[in-house]
């Protein structure tokens, strides 16, 4: 591996999701949680209370081997009458889970859906803030006062590469178009994110993208999938 590549952490939930990544190498992610697709060399995965000892740490890695998007129903034929059976969800193929010794532990139990690091971070992390760069924080916290706020914002970290300018940034959709803020800006629409640890320059930057999603007629609100 080299050190820039990139690493998406999962949670998983249930020991079957566990038990078919070991066994049968492959993992699920929901369509509507990565609409811009998957982009890592790695996965890695987060377990949750169902896992007793192991609860709340990273204990397992593999190298994506590929994806495909599949239906719900072709994933778990034996739920074929799930409410979201329909659903699309991109399959990862992968190689022989590793374990991580010692674990990524989460001691302030800090909530998450997915991460995005780099190969580097990931082997030198000891807890999971060490997985983001100074960018992530900034921007992890800029999306947490948002979400206070009441809106709904994407937050696109830093490591993935799926923003235009390779900063950490976050999004809203709102009624007349999109208001993006980044720690890298390029061009004069997108806010800049002075990516430092200070109340202050974070509270300047919450403000400057409320009056952008208030110039651009509101946000649009629209639900996110739960995995499942």
């Amino acid at each position: 591996m080299y050190p820039e590549d990139r690493v998406l952490v999962g949670v998983i939930k249930a020991r079957r999701d566990l038990e078919k990544a070991l066994s049968e190498h492959w993992y699920r992610v929901p369509q509507g949680q990565a609409p811009k697709g998957i982009h890592a060399e790695v996965i890695a995965f987060f377990l949750s209370r169902a896992f007793k000892e192991l609860n709340g740490g990273i204990h397992y890695y593999a190298e994506r081997n590929g994806v495909e998007l599949v239906r719900r129903r072709d994933l778990l034929p034996d739920e074929s009458h799930h409410a979201r059976a329909d659903g699309l969800y991109y399959k990862l193929q992968l190689g022989a889970l590793c374990r991580k010794d010692p674990p990524i532990l989460n001691p302030t139990r800090r909530s998450f859906a997915f991460i995005y690091t780099t190969w580097d971070r990931f082997c030198a992390a000891r807890v999971i803030a060490d997985l983001y760069s100074e960018a992530d924080h900034f921007v992890d916290r800029v999306f947490h006062a948002l979400e206070d706020e009441g809106i709904l914002a994407e937050r696109i970290w830093e490591a993935s590469r799926l923003s235009d300018d390779g900063g950490a940034q976050i999004r809203v959709v709102c009624v007349d178009g999109t208001v993006i803020a980044s720690t890298a800006p390029r061009g004069e629409h997108v806010i800049p994110l002075e990516a430092v640890r200070s109340p202050r320059s974070m509270w300047r930057s919450v403000d400057a993208i409320l009056e952008a999603i208030r110039q651009h007629g509101g946000p649009l609100m629209a639900p996110v999938p739960i995995e499942d």
